[in-house]
């Protein structure tokens, strides 16, 4: 084994660490789960017993520890780094407490709930020389990196700009716990838009300032969802958010995320160039489909309005070509960046889902709703630089050096 795994302690296990367990324990052979922790002793059995059962079926993984509390895992000298997965208002308390004690982090999107408390956790990082970094990492699948990689070769010529949105009817009809979803942290532009607003830095670049309205629909939820079932969530933050993000290099995006409506599809994201177009696929997943359309694609058609030429329900993507995926990593595979971070540890390169992203699109997301209450273009002043793209290796689960 020509590689030295990084230790790593799971602080929350909810029900975002499922696919974390799983793919740590069969994919990530550079992260080693050292053990677990959650408030909820339960949850913290049940994802032990999850890799004590998978052990018994052959997974070459140790057992992981039942930490009493988070500080016992901080206090524990085989712990690196601290993987945090607990809901999105504890992320702060949770991370610093690990950087007080001398631990990297990786934490679930976002960051922080404002930009004071991301601004505070970067500091302190800084200032203890530790690695500082985060969800979302489906951009380093195999179907945003290929989407990257045909903008970045010319595919579509430069950018004009985007069209994205988020469109569902909230959490509450199938997640077990969906109150943070409404609460401080939460909302669809703090628990969505991390996935959209960092592709859209990693396909165009740094962010120069947004426009953005808000609004609050409905001031109570009825959840359907077991086990809280008939029980009501007081709504504390804002669930319908668009806005028009302008960026250094010229193109606008036009952004939408809400939790207000019935639809079917979730997620739609159009990237608009000079030469053709091009559908980026889901931002919360990790693989395709990847759609182009250039003019030659559509040469042959009549010479006429081609809004006059439509009968039925329109298939806006008809006519459009399937890109083969370029990279690896097109299935599930949360826990990339936390892979990724824990090579860069060992190689002393950067990791390509860092704070410096994280911040960036924590001050993007954040000014959707400050643009809103000041009804005022608001610019955006950290600064950004895209990560380096990924790059095959033919061992699955091992990232490149």
């Amino acid at each position: 084994m020509k590689y030295r795994p990084v230790k790593a302690a799971m602080i929350g296990v909810g029900a975002i660490s499922g696919i974390y367990l799983q793919n740590i324990t069969h994919t990530f052979r550079e992260v080693e789960l050292v053990g677990v922790c959650d408030l909820i002793p339960d949850r913290a059995e049940k994802g032990a017993a999850y890799v004590k059962a998978e052990i018994e079926q052959g997974a070459g993984v140790r057992e992981p520890k039942m930490y009493k509390d988070m500080y016992e895992a901080f206090n524990d000298p085989e712990v690196e780094v601290i993987l945090n997965l607990t809901r999105p208002y504890e992320h702060f308390e949770v991370t610093k407490q690990a950087l007080l004690h001398g631990k990297h982090v990786y934490s679930e999107k976002p960051l922080g709930v404002d930009m004071e408390e991301a601004g505070a956790l970067i500091a302190l990082a800084e200032e203890k020389n530790l690695r500082l970094g985060g969800a979302p990492d489906t951009f380093m699948g195999a179907g945003i990196q290929t989407a990257r990689r045909l903008i970045d070769d010319g595919y579509i010529g430069d950018i004009v700009g985007v069209s994205c949105a988020m469109v569902c009817r909230g959490h509450e009809t199938w997640h077990p716990d969906p109150e943070f979803y409404y609460k401080r942290g939460g909302g669809p532009m703090l628990d969505m838009g991390p996935y959209y607003i960092t592709a859209l830095v990693q396909l165009l670049g740094e962010a120069k300032g947004l426009t953005g309205m808000t609004k609050r629909s409905f001031t109570e939820r009825l959840i359907t969802s077991e086990p809280h079932r008939g029980e009501t969530i007081n709504v504390d933050v804002d669930t319908w958010l668009s806005g028009n993000i302008e960026f250094e290099s010229g193109a606008i995006a036009q952004v939408f995320t809400t939790f207000d409506v019935h639809y079917t599809a979730q997620s739609r994201f159009e990237v608009y160039g000079t030469r053709g177009s091009m559908m980026v696929p889901d931002p919360n997943t990790f693989g395709g489909p990847v759609l182009l359309l250039r003019p030659e694609d559509f040469a042959a058609a009549p010479k006429t309005d081609p809004g006059l030429m439509r009968h039925g329900v329109p298939d806006f993507y008809a006519g459009w070509r399937e890109m083969p995926l370029m990279y690896d990593y097109p299935e599930n595979s949360r826990g990339l960046g936390l892979a990724d971070m824990c090579k860069a540890l060992r190689t002393g390169r950067d990791h390509r889902a860092n704070f410096q992203q994280q911040r960036h699109v924590l001050e993007i997301m954040t000014a959707f709703s400050k643009s809103s209450e000041r009804k005022a273009y608001v610019p955006i002043a950290t600064k950004y630089s895209r990560t380096a793209p990924m790059k095959n290796n033919p061992m699955h689960g091992i990232l490149d050096e």
